[in-house]
């Protein structure tokens, strides 16, 4: 029986182009790669992205999408050191158009790209995980340089990236401020340690974060949500402070305040290297999953997914995620 299921997409369009077919399972394996039976798959915006406009390879159709995921290893290369069969590993890897992603029963990846589960939560968990954690870690670790006692502006703390940042910057000894809609997701982020708490549909977001830094600025803005949020939030961060963010800029944003306020501005996209084929970038991304999961296992680091889907639903979790406003994440169980 070689052979296995998964969401083909078959051409760009709307949710139904997701189709479930049955495939060739991969039945050879490079000299460092791992077969992973999955046992869930995150979904995340670039995959409702690349559904809708087509893939970044569109002479390599149909594809599979889904960049994360989290499942056994069932088999392994020759030349396979760090992990044997029966092993259990979570990863960022495929689902761009080149190889494939992780709606299906089965993927490959290289070795040096998965990073061990954490012990302590489930598959589901783990597959929520990759993307959003490498985004918030390089946006604020690498990109923004955080350090203790920074105060830090999250846009949308509820998200699937703000939740894991807010973490983060409180792991790193950070004071946090961020943006929510509604008072249940304002308990959500106190939950998870958020310091201020401003509801934006009621609120100069802005003038809200200069109040809380007594008028000079919170030193890190991290715009998770795109659109006039960046330029709005310019004023929010103190002189030579450090703004990030994980969207393409507006063309008509407006420059000048942050000019004024020699801000340091930031791009954060975490899908570089694999969309460039950076190897050594890759494997440094595996690093931040496998410190991520010391961190889930000590219990300090939570993922929160709020809506599980069987592999065939896959249209619905898409438009539930395009419909915005999700708080957490969205996983395909496998």
């Amino acid at each position: 029986m070689n052979i296995m299921k998964a969401i083909v997409m078959t051409a760009p369009g709307n949710p139904e182009v997701l189709q479930l077919q049955e495939l060739q399972l991969p039945t050879s394996l490079g000299d460092k790669e791992l077969l992973i039976k999955l046992r869930a798959a995150g979904i995340n915006p670039i995959d409702t992205k690349l559904r809708k406009r087509g893939t970044f390879y569109p002479d390599k159709m149909p594809a599979i999408l889904g960049c994360d995921g989290a499942g056994i290893v069932e088999a392994v290369g020759d030349g396979v050191t760090r992990f044997s069969p029966g092993d259990e590993v979570y990863f960022c890897n495929g689902g761009l158009g080149s190889h494939q992603g992780n709606y299906a029963e089965y993927t490959t990846i290289e070795e040096g790209l998965a990073a061990r589960k954490p012990t302590s939560i489930s598959f589901a968990e783990c597959a929520a995980a990759p993307l959003v954690l490498i985004t918030a870690w390089e946006a604020l670790y690498e990109r923004a340089r955080l350090e203790p006692g920074d105060k830090v502006l999250i846009h949308a703390g509820a998200g699937g990236v703000g939740h894991v940042a807010i973490q983060l910057a409180k792991l790193k000894g950070a004071s946090v401020c961020t943006t929510v809609s509604s008072q249940e997701k304002a308990d959500f982020v106190r939950s998870l340690g958020a310091d201020e708490v401003i509801f934006y549909n009621q609120t100069d977001v802005a003038q809200a974060v200069l109040n809380w830094t007594g008028g000079e600025g919170v030193d890190i803005a991290f715009d998770t949500v795109g659109g006039d949020v960046l330029e709005k939030s310019f004023p929010a961060v103190r002189i030579y402070g450090d703004i990030v963010t994980i969207l393409e800029p507006d063309a008509n944003t407006n420059w000048k305040v942050a000019r004024n306020r020699n801000l340091r501005i930031s791009l954060e996209l975490m899908l570089t290297p694999m969309l460039k084929n950076m190897v050594e970038a890759q494997e440094h991304q595996t690093k931040i999953l496998e410190e991520c999961a010391k961190w889930m296992d000590a219990g300090q680091l939570k993922i929160c997914v709020t809506h599980e889907f069987p592999l065939h639903e896959v249209a619905i979790a898409h438009r539930l995620l395009e419909n915005g406003s999700i708080t957490g994440k969205i996983v395909l169980l496998v």
